[in-house]
């Protein structure tokens, strides 16, 4: 393997932990947050509560509506990039299709 450093070519075919992206929201078709994360309990917790300063925080989107779970964080990585590039007809249709009344999602990944 000429050209090839050994170590990198290793570290290719390593698996990494798994990963999330979601949605939240402030309101029923309010304000989007697309986001990703390798643990989305800890992460949810943290926008609702308002630890961190930033878009959230600012527009009050404390409310999960969609999200979806990948055994590697590189293929929620690149599903966040995915969704951020969809309108937002497409995020809207892809959030009614699995949670049409906009419920929060928060206390069912809690539990």
């Amino acid at each position: 393997m000429a050209g090839l450093v050994p170590a990198i070519h290793v570290l290719q075919n390593i698996r990494m932990a798994g990963g999330y992206a979601y949605i939240l929201t402030n309101r029923p078709n309010g304000i989007l947050y697309v986001g990703v994360t390798s643990d989305l309990v800890r992460r949810v917790f943290e926008h609702r509560s308002g630890f961190v300063d930033g878009f959230t925080k600012r527009y009050g989107l404390k409310r999960l509506v969609y999200f979806e779970k990948f055994d590697d964080i590189r293929d929620a990585i690149q599903r966040e990039h995915n969704i951020k590039h969809w309108s937002r007809a497409w995020k809207v249709r892809t959030i009614i299709a699995a949670n049409p009344d906009w419920d929060d999602l928060y206390p069912t990944i809690t539990q």
